[in-house]
Parts: structure tokens; sequence; C-alpha cells
């Protein structure tokens, strides 16, 4: 499940933090966010941002 989820601290610093989400489609989700909050401080790619989507091909050859 993709989920952006915010937490605000006790001084009002908010961190956005992206789950299920793959490669740099993270930063197209919470690009939105980013503009409302204001700057950008830190950028810290989880392990998810370096992977890549699973896609279960199957391909027949056909005889002839």
């Amino acid at each position: 499940m993709k989920t952006i989820e915010i937490i605000v601290d006790n001084k009002g610093e908010c961190t956005a933090q992206t789950k299920g989400f793959m490669g740099t489609a993270c930063r197209d989700a919470s690009k939105f966010i980013e503009r409302a909050l204001g700057v950008v401080q830190s950028d810290t790619p989880t392990a998810e941002a370096y992977g890549t989507a699973v896609i279960d091909q199957r391909l027949h050859q056909s005889e002839g």
C-alpha cells in the first residue's frame, strides 16, 4: 500500500515519509507536500527508492 506520512515535531518542523513507492515515484507523489510545507532541508532515500517494480511476464513461443 502506498502512503505518505507527515510527522510534525514539538518545534513545528515537519518530516514527510513515503512508503510503498518504487524508484523516484515517491518524489513525484510527495512533490505537492514539499511545495506546501516550504524548503526541503534534507532528503534521505529509503531502500524502496533504489528498487524496481517486479513485473511477472510469461512469454509463450509458438511453434511453426
